[in-house]
């Protein structure tokens, strides 16, 4: 098949903070490679710095978007829907519950829709109680209304066979795919810059919003009187209450580090040489970090929510969510730096499989009926 596909529903790529973005970065080059057919990826104007590009075969596309944590979803996958009718594209992938709130439009358009659900964003600590109704509307017009829907974890699948009797959709996981070591010398210079030691620090890579539970983790960090540093590094996309009190946190306590959004070498050295890493969230689709973490053989302790346990690591990684004291006890325990093997549990979050399954599911969705 020539496949003609527009992307909506990502705020962007590359190098643009989220679990969506870097799961957009990282499939659609591959779709593009094996396809040899045209992908474009429509942006939202506040997080990137071009109006049209190019990002490994992939054409890349700018739509205006409000900078606004309640509107911008919405508003950016109404005008990127309504702009597919003059793009060509015969098949649209729309990317979360948000923006599934346009797929009966895009139905009206003619378009086969292909909808991946990335996770509850309802149970979201930030949203209120309208915002929380909308999303779940996005959820159920979009697994009901897309000709095939795609979920990356089993916990999601079993959501919307529950809540929307959908039970045809595709299990497809959220990749990993580890760039190149950077050199000895940027290691050395990023590691200088921030004040630390190879293995001689614990991580966590995250947006600063309040269902990270990264407050929880400062606390618990404190509670342990740790010689060694807690980096953070992350931001909010929309500075707000919750994300002014814990950059609050992190300064009060010069053993904290924030080093705010990295990209690149900086992120992947001071990602691969951590000692330990930790995840306390309260919601997960399926955490890409997580598999980073895993894919750079680090120790890793995080909460025991459905999407943590998904991976299926020991027993001993997981703590009981929210239980700061639980927490704190599993960072007393962590002795210093040893690599673990995930070998075995990596192989299914392999991006060009991923990108296979993926191009299945198009065809798929151009064989059926309107």
């Amino acid at each position: 098949m020539t496949l003609k596909l527009t992307v909506i529903g990502t705020r962007g790529i590359p190098d643009v903070q989220g679990g969506v973005e870097t799961h957009c970065q990282n499939l659609y080059p591959e779709i593009q490679k094996d396809s040899q057919g045209d992908v474009c990826v429509i942006a939202r104007s506040p997080y990137v710095n071009y109006r049209r590009g190019e990002y490994k075969g992939v054409r890349l596309k700018t739509l205006w978007a409000p900078k606004s944590r309640k509107f911008e979803a919405i508003v950016h996958s109404t005008l990127a829907a309504l702009s597919t009718l003059f793009d060509g594209s015969k098949i649209v992938h729309v990317h979360a519950v948000g923006p599934g709130l346009v797929v009966p439009l895009l139905r009206l358009l003619g378009k086969r829709v292909v909808f991946t659900h990335h996770g509850p964003d309802y149970d979201r600590q930030k949203w209120g109680k309208l915002a929380k109704i909308m999303l779940q509307l996005g959820e159920k017009w979009a697994v009901k209304c897309a000709h095939e829907v795609i979920v990356i974890s089993h916990v999601i699948n079993d959501i919307i066979k529950t809540k929307h009797q959908r039970h045809d959709a595709h299990i497809i996981h959220n990749g990993v795919q580890l760039p190149p070591l950077p050199t000895q010398e940027q290691l050395d210079t990023t590691l200088s810059n921030f004040g630390l030691k190879r293995g001689q620090y614990i991580i966590a890579v995250a947006r600063f919003v309040e269902e990270k539970g990264l407050h929880d983790l400062i606390a618990a960090y404190e509670k342990t009187d740790c010689k060694v540093p807690l980096v953070l590094v992350g931001d909010a996309d929309h500075p707000d209450e919750y994300s002014e009190r814990l950059k609050k946190m992190a300064t009060d306590n010069p053993n904290v580090i924030p080093t705010g959004f990295l990209r690149g070498e900086k992120l992947h050295s001071l990602f691969s040489q951590a000692g330990l890493f930790v995840l306390p969230s309260y919601h997960e689709g399926l955490p890409i970090a997580l598999l980073e973490a895993m894919s750079w053989s680090l120790p890793v302790v995080v909460s025991d929510i459905p999407a943590n346990l998904e991976p299926g690591l020991a027993a001993g990684c997981y703590f009981p969510t929210g239980d700061v004291e639980a927490l704190a006890d599993k960072l007393r325990a962590w002795q210093g730096a040893e690599t673990v093997d995930y070998s075995h549990l990596l192989p299914k979050y392999h991006w060009p499989d991923i990108a296979s399954d993926t191009l299945q599911v198009y065809q798929r969705a151009t064989r059926k009926s309107s």
